[in-house]
């Protein structure tokens, strides 16, 4: 999963830094650094939250009545409502939806709309209620009435049993209301008591009100950058349900990379600060991603609740125009529904500026994959004067090798004069040993939030970049599939990473000028050079394009860059010793 590729990056980013500063000043022939562990992001969550309170038998506590407008048998049926957006369908069984399709965002699998109601059972339906503490839904068929041609209502009427044993009557109303060009519905909810009714209460819960079961695309357990996440708002900030812990929320969503369904309770609306979460496991055992509200006990003849309901593109344009009122036509403001985006945590604000610019390219050459491009270089090039430095130390440190080595044959049974001599020539050729690592620090910082943005930014979704080659910058370079398994990369054929790999090899080898290191440190500079790329194209193979296209135009300039300075410096002589005697790198013959 994207947590895992992110430590990934984490922890081979600090190798890098700590292996150059103390292995290069402190310890040149040893390598001591060793890895540091980042702190673990957040999992996906994968939890059951159950109420554990004490519960009365509900056998027999409710019973449907006969709908109070009919007299005659109902049978099932099913309606469609239709939006700019979306197209959704009911089932009168419940009043419960059993397809929402957007109709702008195709599913690359099935080539119709993305259905965001899917596993959908006879069981468990879409926004389904469950009447008490009872977890099995409504299954009695309502009465539809069709209000205009955006609204929707379900009714039906049942018995409640009390405690003493009396029953008390009520009218359960949806209403599902919907307008154009919104991915935003509204769902209310009414019991309207009536003979001997005093109120819903049954263990502490009224009703619990479902998601649907899964969301699509289809979860694919075995795509490390697929995700399924329960995202929650309690006014304050966004957290993470966790298991067996109560906390109310404002808001609360089910999310995958590229979309979600968010219900957001109206403030009269009291929930128990509980919800039953289930998500997919990593091997798949568990196929539904949905959460179950659960609305508190209440009393009195009438209790009308309303839910806002976003379910569509986990997209920063679509979910933000919600905290203005005159950005939306249900004239809704402050909700804070961008809290529910992906964010790199305390690189947020650069992931807004590095968005900000590519924005502004694209609008000047529309196409997302030539905007990468040109980010990526005007990136290289604001961080130049840094990598500049790093670069030119390389370039002296290859002209004193012989030098280094002549210092560590000579001083080999005494480290600390070694230690000493080897700094000593640090200063007079005017090279520090921690010159590389605040680029290296620069590049990751610039390497985790470009992962971020590239990994979930929504407009990658479907943008083509090469016809043929990159369709998808969201997705992998699939060039052809085979009919076997590679292991570790599976049975498609990925070119960018072939691309990346070889770039990074390439500019390894320029770095290291063929081999200037010597003995044990040469053996580990070489293991870097080798390893490191290898490891990360086999983590990136199946990459989103977009990342991978960043990565590799990153490598590909900066060796441009690095074969620009080896020309400059090429016959630049190199001071060694106070009494100005140079050392200038000789041309092989």
């Amino acid at each position: 999963m994207e947590k895992n590729t992110a430590i990934t990056i984490g922890l081979s980013t600090v190798i890098l830094v700590a292996f150059f500063a103390i292995q290069t000043f402190f310890f040149p022939q040893k390598k001591n650094s060793e890895p540091q562990k980042k702190p673990a992001e957040k999992a996906t969550v994968e939890t059951k939250v159950e109420n554990n309170a004490e519960q009365l038998p509900e056998q027999n506590l409710f019973a449907a009545e006969s709908a109070s407008e009919q007299n005659v048998s109902l049978s099932e049926e099913n309606f469609v409502i239709e939006t700019n957006v979306a197209k959704v369908t009911f089932s009168n069984r419940g009043g419960d939806i059993i397809s929402y399709e957007l109709k702008e965002h195709n599913d690359r699998d099935t080539g119709k709309g993305v259905e965001m109601c899917a596993n959908v059972t006879p069981s468990n339906r879409a926004f389904a209620i469950s009447l008490g503490s009872n977890n099995s839904v409504i299954n009695e068929l309502f009465t539809a009435k069709i209000i205009d041609d955006k609204t929707i209502g379900f009714f039906k009427d049942f018995s409640v049993r009390k405690a003493d044993g009396t029953l008390g009557n009520f009218t359960l109303v949806k209403t599902y209301s919907f307008k154009d060009d919104e991915y935003l519905f509204k769902l209310d909810i009414t019991i309207d008591g009536g003979e001997n009714f005093s109120g819903l209460d049954v263990n502490g819960n009224a009703y619990s009100l479902r998601t649907a079961p899964q969301i699509g695309p289809a979860f694919n357990p075995k795509d490390r950058y697929d995700i399924r996440e329960i995202v929650a708002y309690d006014g304050d900030k966004k957290f993470n349900p966790k298991s067996g812990k109560e906390r109310n929320f404002k808001w609360i969503s089910v999310a995958g990379k590229y979309f979600e369904i968010l219900v957001n309770p109206a403030d009269n609306v009291e929930t128990s600060g509980l919800v039953k979460i289930i998500s997919p496991d990593k091997r798949g055992n568990i196929k539904d991603s949905q959460v179950i509200i659960t609305r508190s006990g209440v009393s009195g003849q009438r209790i009308s609740d309303s839910y806002n309901i976003y379910v569509g593109p986990r997209s920063e344009k679509e979910i933000k125009k919600y905290n203005l009122a005159e950005k939306n036509a249900w004239g809704i403001s402050g909700t804070h529904y961008g809290e529910s985006l992906p964010t790199s945590g305390i690189l947020s604000w650069l992931e807004y500026i590095l968005k900000f610019i590519m924005e502004l390219i694209y609008k000047v050459i529309p196409n997302w994959g030539v905007s990468i491009i040109i980010l990526t270089i005007l990136l290289k090039l604001a961080l130049f004067p840094l990598t500049k430095k790093s670069l030119e130390g390389t370039q002296k440190m290859s002209k004193v090798q012989p030098k280094m080595k002549e210092i560590q044959d000579k001083y080999k049974s005494d480290p600390q004069k070694m230690q000493q001599e080897t700094a000593k020539l640090y200063k007079e050729i005017g090279y520090n040993p921690m010159s590389g690592c605040l680029p290296l620090v620069f590049q990751f910082v610039i390497l985790w939030s470009m992962y971020h943005l590239f990994n979930n930014y929504f407009e990658f979704r479907g943008a083509s970049f090469i016809p043929g080659w990159i369709n998808d910058l969201s997705s992998t370079d699939n060039v052809c599939t085979f009919g076997f398994s590679i292991p570790w990369l599976g049975n498609e054929l990925h070119i960018l990473p072939i691309i990346y790999l070889i770039s990074q090899l390439l500019f390894g080898k320029i770095t290291q000028n063929g081999g200037t290191s010597v003995g044990q440190s040469g053996g580990q500079m070489k293991m870097m050079m080798y390893g490191m790329p290898i490891l990360f194209f086999f983590l990136f193979y199946s990459a989103p394009s977009g990342l991978l296209l960043y990565w590799t135009v990153s490598n590909i300039f900066q060796l441009g860059q690095q074969l620009f300075i080896n020309y400059r410096m090429k016959n630049k002589p190199v001071v060694v010793n106070k009494s100005q005697k140079t050392i200038t790198k000789s041309k092989k013959r």
